[in-house]
């Protein structure tokens, strides 16, 4: 099996190294690994593209490249260029330094990268790694997600895959913010809802006399509903999210259809 890892928390980040270990177990002694990720930092950019300004490619060694640009990028990157001859048989984005449950999807540059992968119609899971109190402090703040993400990867690989459809299914993981061997186990989840949203401002008064506002992510993971990414990560689980890129609310298009059937025609001049 041929993996591509990237991430959006950047080329030297701990996590990276998770994911590669987790992609060489899978891919087995004939398999190739191939790292491409950004050269730094690219937390909560969500699907975004470097559609206005260049990039450039750093050759860091055998199957190893840094981007200067996004998640998305990267793998746009390696499928149309660096990989263009030897493309993936599956994408890995992550591991992420912190959960991607709930609102979090929605920005987080890690699942950007499975998006990206999707679209290509390449099998892709963002892998992301909660954090708290029971692991921060552990020498390797990722150990549940190296013992445990072996496994878990390869109880998605044998769920259901659309590599032909216009929008296929992505999966996205999540490991729960506790050391390895006191993981509950792996349950699906549907994306959450925190009830005080994602983000708020925290006002900084510089040296200077100046304001400066930084956002804060919020808390509330256990107060989320019974089911979820949220709610499941906080109680000690692996969760596994099937996602789509299709937004379309298909659950609302026949009210619309409705709605619209009653305008009046346009009339021309």
């Amino acid at each position: 099996m041929r993996i591509l890892i990237t991430n959006d928390d950047g080329i030297t980040a701990p996590g990276l190294r998770a994911a590669e270990d987790i992609a060489l177990a899978l891919a087995g002694p004939k398999g190739e690994v191939w790292t491409i990720a950004p050269e730094s930092e690219q937390s909560g950019v969500a699907h975004c593209i470097s559609y206005t300004k260049p990039m450039r490619i750093n050759p860091l060694g055998p199957r190893r490249f840094a981007v200067d640009g996004s998640p998305a990028d990267c793998v746009i990157v390696a499928l149309s260029h660096i990989m263009a001859d030897c493309p993936p048989d599956l994408i890995l984005s992550g591991v992420n330094r912190g959960h991607n449950v709930a609102e979090d999807v929605v920005y987080s540059g890690t699942v950007g990268g499975a998006i990206e992968g999707t679209l290509a119609r390449v099998p892709s899971i963002a892998l992301s790694q909660g954090y708290g109190p029971d692991n921060l402090e552990l020498d390797d703040m990722f150990e549940g997600a190296r013992r445990a993400g072996p496994d878990a990867v390869r109880r998605v690989l044998e769920m259901p895959w659309e590599p032909t459809a216009d929008y296929g299914l992505f999966y996205n993981i999540n490991f729960p913010p506790v050391p390895g061997d006191r993981i509950q186990g792996i349950r699906a989840a549907n994306q959450g809802r925190r009830p005080g949203g994602a983000f708020r401002v925290q006002e900084t008064i510089a040296p200077n006399g100046r304001a400066y506002f930084w956002l804060q992510h919020a808390r509330g993971n256990e107060l989320a509903a019974e089911g979820t990414d949220a709610r499941g990560t906080a109680e000690g689980w692996i969760t596994v999210t099937p996602l789509r890129c299709d937004l379309t609310a298909h659950d609302r298009l026949a009210d619309v259809e409705a709605a619209l059937a009653d305008a009046p025609a346009r009339r021309s001049a």
